[in-house]
């Protein structure tokens, strides 16, 4: 049998090139070696969308219909809803009763939540719990590996004492074999793309280029990037390396060919 791999994202809006050279396309490459479940991760999106939750069923729909542009094959990967399946909740419940409150409370990725969504009111008991009900998400299927950056590793951390907490109490302690394995980090690479004014591609910043953007959309959209900010005149030389464009270029033109140092080229 194949290792079996979980990953998700939350429907909390339209997906963008972030997500597709960040994610998507290494979802695509996985399907090959990996039994993989892709779930559409609602009851994450409600924990920051509780306030207005009426778009996170037409965002579930859409972004599902850039998973399959993008290459997702139901026919190689499980594709589903979280709520769909009662279980996740039900388990969420369980580790929630043995996840002491301290491993939350100093979780990086929480602390940068509350620095990154500073508009919307997240001090909640489940935003805190984010984490265990993404543990409940990967060990209920057993999964073997997790695709993260390095980023996310302590997150992923978290998932694995969990479930060694969990086998301690209720496997060892009764001579019994773990219930759930620890999942191993699957990393990835994702290539440096920013949103169109240089800031972390988001949603929220509205400084995306969604997948489904028509043709106009993205013209109008890269007219307005910002290049090379160190460069005040035609005679100036060029920064490639501080340039958005070139950096999306670099993305999206692998095989470019260098006619000459990019250096000269942005004179």
């Amino acid at each position: 049998m194949k290792p079996r791999i979980l990953s998700g994202m939350r429907p909390t809006g339209r997906l963008h090139l972030g997500h597709l050279v960040g994610a998507l396309e290494n979802w695509v490459a996985l399907q090959k070696d990996y039994d993989c479940f892709y779930m559409v991760a609602d009851w994450h999106a409600l924990m920051s969308e509780y306030q207005d939750p009426s778009n996170i069923r037409q965002y579930s729909i859409d972004n599902v219909t850039d998973w399959l542009a993008c290459g997702i094959d139901p026919a190689k990967s499980v594709v589903f809803i979280q709520s769909d399946v009662p279980e996740h909740t039900e388990l969420h419940l369980v580790l929630s009763a043995i996840t002491p409150l301290g491993w939350l409370e100093r979780c990086p990725t929480y602390k940068e939540a509350l620095e990154e969504l500073k508009h919307k009111d997240i001090t909640t008991y489940a935003f805190l719990g984010y984490p265990v009900l993404q543990a409940a998400d990967i060990l209920i299927y057993k999964a073997n590996a997790v695709p993260v950056g390095e980023d996310q590793l302590p997150h992923l951390e978290l998932t694995r004492e969990i479930a060694r907490r969990f086998n301690y109490l209720y496997c060892n302690s009764r001579n019994k074999a773990p219930l759930f394995p620890e999942p191993d980090a699957k990393l990835t690479r994702f290539p440096r793309l920013l949103g169109l004014d240089r800031r972390k591609m988001s949603k929220s910043y509205e400084n995306a280029i969604n997948l489904s953007d028509s043709t106009d959309e993205i013209k109008k959209k890269v007219q307005t990037m910002f290049t090379d900010p160190q460069r005040i005149k035609k005679t100036d030389p060029g920064h490639p390396s501080e340039c958005n464009v070139y950096a999306y270029y670099k993305v999206f033109n692998p095989a470019r060919t260098e006619a000459a140092p990019a250096e000269t080229r942005y004179r």
